[in-house]
């Protein structure tokens, strides 16, 4: 299996804060702000994908 198959993503989302976290180094400041703020504009991704897949 690959990397892919083997990942459970909640519905809505593209790429978890999760995933994405290991991505970056030691966050000094708020964590939750962050990732309150990643998990927001990954929606939009997600819900762009949609709109465009669903309007062709």
């Amino acid at each position: 299996m690959t990397d892919q198959q083997k990942i459970d993503r909640p519905p809505g989302t593209c790429v978890t804060w999760d995933e994405k976290r290991k991505e970056y180094p030691k966050i000094t400041g708020d964590e939750e702000l962050v990732k309150r703020v990643w998990e927001e504009v990954d929606g939009f991704g997600y819900m762009y994908i949609w709109q465009v897949l669903l309007s062709f």
